[in-house]
This record gives structure tokens, C-alpha cells and sequence, in this order.
């Protein structure tokens, strides 16, 4: 599948979405919730983990499993 899988804050409180889509995968309470959820998904489909701040921007990305661009050394 490969879609990577954004955690998000939005009014119904902190989602995990995959890319290009509007749809919640699931829907949290906390973001800590969501990022362990969000973290599974993408290990389950050897994706990348993007998580959000409460503004939108992008805090940290994690990738689990092909990285196409590893660090040299």
C-alpha cells in the first residue's frame, strides 16, 4: 500500500489520515494516542509517519520500513 499516514489535530480532536485523502482512519483525544496508532499503521504498510502540531506544520517524521533516501555513513 505504501500511503503514508499523517497525525493531525483538527475540532473532533487528534486523526490519523493517509495521504491525499479527508477521510480519519481513527480519532483520538490525545495526540499521544493518535501517534501510537499512526505508528502502527505505517509500520503495518512499511510507510512513512508524519505528525503534525496543533498549528498544521509537520513536527517529526518517522519511516518504517524501505527508506529511499537513507543517511550515508
Amino acid at each position: 500500500m505504501n500511503k503514508n499516514v499523517h497525525t493531525v489535530h483538527n475540532k473532533n480532536g487528534w486523526q490519523n489520515k493517509f495521504e491525499n485523502t479527508s477521510k480519519a482512519i481513527n480519532t483520538y483525544a490525545t495526540k499521544q494516542d493518535a501517534q501510537n496508532a499512526g505508528r502502527l499503521i505505517a509500520k503495518q504498510n512499511n510507510s512513512e509517519h508524519i505528525i503534525h502540531g496543533l498549528n498544521g506544520r509537520i513536527q517529526s517524521k518517522n519511516t518504517y520500513g524501505k527508506d529511499p533516501y537513507p543517511p550515508r555513513g
